[in-house]
């Protein structure tokens, strides 16, 4: 089998949970797995000096809109969070313990933290919002409160991110597919066109 699919995203991306919805689907036929690969954005605005789209003059409002159609469009669960962004630190290093365990409890894990906090506008900053999600999916709460405070996820976290960077990842989604960087939700096709044909 050819090298995965890697899907790089950050919890508090609104484009990361359009593209999580869709990402698997897409690569399904193609003999290709998807790695999901959380990571901490705002260590990559940091290395940019980009702001959360949000946050940023006529774009933020842009942004809204878009999300609000796009969810329309999919058909797919949309409610503007509040507080937003957030930290999902949490999230993401209970994404990597599970994913140590099961690929695919991590993967549902991940679509139900986003399902959460962008289908239903809860917040998942906590880390026991966090255990809230994962427990429905046969997740002990107690172990996974202490893996995310477990230096050695914590430090996996970190490095994670640190290793997307160095790839030129620098934003949410970002795919990477047999070594060409594609960037956005809106390039899910480009992901497809390239592992049918092999490029351009």
């Amino acid at each position: 089998m050819s090298d995965p699919v890697l899907f790089y995203f950050d919890f508090s991306s609104p484009y990361g949970y359009f593209a999580a919805i869709k990402i698997d689907e897409t690569v399904a036929g193609f003999g290709r797995e998807v790695k999901w690969k959380p990571m901490m954005l705002g260590a990559a605005m940091k290395e940019t000096g980009n702001r959360p789209l949000a946050e940023q003059p006529l774009k933020g409002d842009y942004c809204k809109r878009d999300w609000d159609r796009l969810a329309r469009h999919m058909k797919v669960a949309w409610r503007m969070p509040s507080p937003f962004p957030i930290a999902t630190l949490a999230a993401a290093r209970a994404f990597y313990w599970l994913d140590d365990k099961d690929t695919r409890l991590a993967k549902r894990f991940a679509r139900a933290a986003f399902d959460t906090y962008f289908g239903n506008g809860r917040d998942i900053t906590a880390p026991e919002t966090v255990a809230d999600i994962a427990a429905p999916l046969g997740v002990d709460r107690a172990a996974l409160l202490a893996a995310v405070q477990d230096p050695a996820i914590k430090e996996r976290l970190k490095r994670e991110t640190t290793e997307a960077l160095a790839k030129g990842v620098f934003g949410s989604p970002f795919f990477i597919v047999d070594g060409e960087p594609i960037w956005g939700s809106d390039r899910l096709w480009m992901v497809k066109h390239w592992l049918r044909d092999g490029g351009w």
